[in-house]
């Protein structure tokens, strides 16, 4: 059997089966990883490649922006800030019919966009949105719909994790240009949600606020604008070269920190609990990437994904059915694998066939992570659609129904984004920072 079937069969094989006995996906990809470079070399060479590689894969400066973006989300979800920014989309979003709806797309979007994290987003603003809503008679079913559709805008909206992973192993794709190519993506997806939203609270009659004062709307935004000020620090630094994006994650943390402090929402004594959240979800993505280094190294020496790009051009030479192909493949990953993992399998084999035909790498990164960020919501595994579902206290299957239009407005948004490049490099290419 030639070597490169071998490998992928192994690794097909393992990881199928171990996700369908319950192992975790990171456990998943270590073992057929091992497993399929025994098949092709001698146990103990194996073994130490696999331990290089691991470490190789993890020790990198950049990675570091991972564990500070994710202490900073936690110390905001904790921090006050959610809610600060909850007052703020209900004085941009109060006139509209379903005004409450509104309220919580645009803040996830803000919070998301300073967290980094849907499912910190959906947690934070589904939790506090929910109650209200239900108050003004809302149906739980569509609340908790429109506020899992809308939670992964963060994961386009800077600063962004999945984004960072991309970069790294894209080889070194500009995170400053990826950041800034994620906004107009990000805020399409954020405004075609609104636009569900708006026509099915419509439909079922709910009204808008009363409009506020604008001495009370002034009142909100002061309040708010400490928590957005961190944007501009971060993404702003990021962008003008001040510091890196490791350097600017670690701002991040200081300032949400100080800003908790600040408010008072936040003591000494809430560290320990909000260090070892942060731990948690730092070793599971860092664990992932170490494996993923493991099978993107057999991949690479089996030359796997060469193969997969011949088979792929000898169907067609066509860049919009490859694109429209890689889309569909990428849809149905999402179902059932989280981002990270699938960004570390999946970039090394459709990145060097999507250059090939002249497409940007900026421009692929954020096809691929839109692609993935669809995944976050879709069943079976879909982690922003489970958090979502518990915060309102739903079960899943009631709320597929109402998500339905989210899906298909999110998937008719992801082609005009995947064909039409300018929208997710026209902001890179204003600042200079792509060609």
């Amino acid at each position: 059997m030639d070597v490169a079937l071998q490998a992928a069969l192994i690794l097909l094989i393992c990881v199928a089966f171990l996700l369908i006995i319950g192992a975790p996906i990171a456990v998943s990809l270590g073992i057929a990883s091992v497993l399929a470079m025994i098949s092709i070399m001698d146990f103990d060479n194996s073994l130490l490649t696999s331990a290089q590689r691991m470490f190789a894969g993890t020790n990198s400066f950049t990675l570091l922006a991972i564990p500070f973006f994710v202490l900073a989300g936690v110390i905001m979800n904790n921090g006050g800030i959610a809610l600060r920014l909850i007052n703020c989309a209900k004085v941009l979003s109060g006139r509209l019919p379903g005004s409450l709806a509104h309220t919580n797309i645009v803040a996830n979007m803000m919070f998301g966009s300073i967290s980094g994290s849907a499912v910190a987003a959906a947690a934070a603003v589904g939790s506090t949105m929910g109650p209200l809503q239900a108050k003004e008679g809302y149906d739980r079913n569509f609340n908790a719909a429109v506020n899992i559709a809308s939670a992964p805008t963060g994961m386009l909206i800077p600063p962004s994790n999945t984004l960072i992973v991309y970069s790294l192993v894209s080889g070194g794709t500009s995170i400053a240009a990826l950041f800034m190519a994620g906004y107009i993506p990000g805020i399409m997806w954020g405004l075609g949600c609104m636009i569900v939203a708006y026509f099915m609270a419509k439909k079922r009659g709910y009204k808008s606020d009363e409009r506020v004062s604008l001495r009370v709307a002034l009142r909100v935004f002061l309040d708010a604008i400490p928590s957005l000020f961190l944007i501009i620090i971060v993404i702003g630094g990021i962008i003008y070269g001040v510091f890196t994006a490791t350097e600017g994650s670690a701002i991040a943390v200081v300032y949400s920190l100080l800003l908790s402090f600040v408010y008072k929402t936040i003591k000494v004594k809430d560290l320990p609990r909000i260090l070892l959240d942060s731990t948690r979800t730092t070793s599971i993505v860092i664990f992932l990437i170490g494996v993923s280094s493991i099978m993107s190294w057999v991949m690479a020496f089996t030359n796997i994904p060469g193969i997969i790009a011949d088979t792929l051009l000898a169907l067609t030479d066509n860049i919009y059915i490859i694109l429209l192909i890689m889309n569909l493949v990428l849809l149905i990953v999402g179902t059932f694998m989280d981002p990270t993992p699938a960004v570390l399998i999946f970039t090394p084999i459709f990145l060097p066939i999507a250059v090939s035909f002249g497409v940007d790498p900026v421009h692929f990164g954020i096809m691929l992570i839109f692609n993935l960020s669809i995944g976050t919501i879709t069943p079976p595994v879909g982690p922003v659609l489970f958090v979502g579902a518990k915060v309102a206290n739903l079960k899943i299957e009631s709320i597929i129904k109402p998500l339905i239009p989210f899906f298909v407005v999110t998937v008719a948004i992801l082609i005009i984004v995947t064909y039409i490049p300018s929208i997710s490099l026209f902001i890179p290419e204003l600042f200079g920072l792509v060609k």
